[in-house]
């Protein structure tokens, strides 16, 4: 009953492995899909972004992953700023429960 198994299961995986190739029309290679971001009507810091991503993937991933938490940062000072400035004191918290 093991090999049994076995057998379908190796046969199942081979299968799955090479049913994109017989989707390939015609059994030719497929051309390479480039995708591109559009920088035709952009202007400024979106252009220079959009250009950065078409030209390097690489330098395009290492600035985002940087300026996501940068950015967190400073909207995260500026809503305590504002939030101080209203009232709202977050440092020191009384509980409202007794």
């Amino acid at each position: 009953m093991f090999t049994l198994w076995k057998k379908t299961c190796t046969l199942t995986t081979l299968l799955l492995l090479l049913l994109p190739r017989l989707a390939l029309a015609g059994g030719e290679k497929a051309a390479l899909i480039v995708i591109v971001a559009d920088t035709r009507s952009l202007t400024g810091l979106q252009a220079w972004w959009g250009n950065l991503y078409n030209d390097s993937l690489l330098w395009f991933t290492v600035l985002t992953v940087l300026t996501i938490p940068i950015m967190g940062l400073l909207f995260g000072i500026l809503a305590d700023v504002v939030m101080k400035a209203i009232g709202i004191d977050l440092s020191s918290r009384e509980l409202a429960e007794h």
